[in-house]
């Protein structure tokens, strides 16, 4: 199989990679490392494991070079993060939006019949229900949920019109290696980072908000099995299907460190979700994936990772 990964120097992207590789696959990566890191994938570039591609899913001449003679394309790149959308709408519209369209388009020129599509729980906005399935209301209520949402409906259309299998993963919480900071990003770098440094970590909120972490490796697992086994156009929820409350989480980064920093209580922000699990029963059901990884396992994992790589 020859798979494009767009964004596949990021976080997930090169995990997937690496997972890719490691099943025998050829791997192209279409990446403009606004938000990867080279480093990710730079042994892979190194050794000609990989073709990679330095360019933007916005520039649609590139992206259909880019899925020339592909037989799947897992498309990663995005812009990600609710407050990033609120900050800059339309640059997180036409990386979501467009350059959706643009792969999209570059798929049907080249004849590429599957696409596995990274989306997010954020298509929801306000969870109604403790535990929410595929079918929970769609009220995304940031423009990062609406370019989501979107885009997963563009898929949906390209599939019936163009005979394309669309594959769209819902992302929960996702944490990992290859995860660094980002004054945007998940909580659980942003914690790290405030431990190592030995800052006390911020809490919008009374910290009993519940969040529905899985790990990186499930997620490139997940992407992985459901280009292989799913064929047919679907969307699933990807989470663990259990929750803890941030405080918790505070509480066991800082006992894997072994570092002590306390909690700042700040007032709750407008907008956050209060309570977050993921009904993540279909994706068993129809393609037999589960989740494996354990969080405190991963976070053990993930600790050890970010103060050998990222502490300076």
């Amino acid at each position: 199989m020859k798979a494009l990964v767009t964004g596949g120097s990021g976080f997930i992207g090169s995990n997937l990679v690496k997972l890719l590789l490691e099943e025998g696959h050829d791997v192209r990566v279409l990446d403009n490392l606004s938000s990867g890191h080279i480093e990710n994938i730079a042994s892979y570039i190194a050794n000609n494991d990989i073709e990679f591609v330095a360019g933007d899913v916005r520039d649609a001449d590139m992206v259909a070079r880019a899925t020339e003679n592909i037989d799947v394309v897992y498309h990663m790149a995005a812009s990600v993060g609710r407050q990033r959308s609120i900050d800059n709408p339309a640059l997180d519209s036409t990386i979501n939006l467009v350059g959706t369209v643009n792969v999209l388009e570059g798929m049907r020129k080249n004849n590429v019949g599957k696409i596995v599509y990274s989306s997010s729980a954020a298509i929801f906005g306000e969870l109604k229900e403790p535990s929410i399935d595929e079918n929970h209301v769609q009220n995304a209520d940031s423009p990062y949920g609406v370019s989501k949402l979107a885009a997963e409906k563009m898929i949906l259309s390209y599939s019936g019109i163009h005979n394309i299998t669309g594959i769209c993963l819902r992302y929960f919480n996702i944490y990992g290696n290859n995860q660094r900071y980002d004054a945007y990003g998940n909580v659980i770098p942003i914690f790290a980072k405030r431990i190592y440094d030995n800052e006390k970590l911020t809490i919008y909120g009374d910290g009993e908000q519940t969040r529905d972490f899985v790990n990186v490796s499930d997620v490139a697992r997940a992407n992985y099995i459901s280009s292989i086994k799913c064929n047919e156009t679907d969307v699933f929820n990807l989470g663990s299907g259990s929750s803890i409350t941030i405080n918790k989480l505070a509480e066991m980064l800082q006992e894997i460190a072994g570092i002590k920093v306390g909690v700042d209580y700040k007032p709750e922000r407008v907008g956050d979700v209060k309570h977050c699990k993921a009904d993540a029963s279909k994706i068993e059901r129809k393609i037999g994936f589960k989740v494996e990884k354990e969080l405190e396992e991963g976070l053990v994992e993930y600790m050890r990772w970010y103060h050998d790589i990222c502490v300076k």
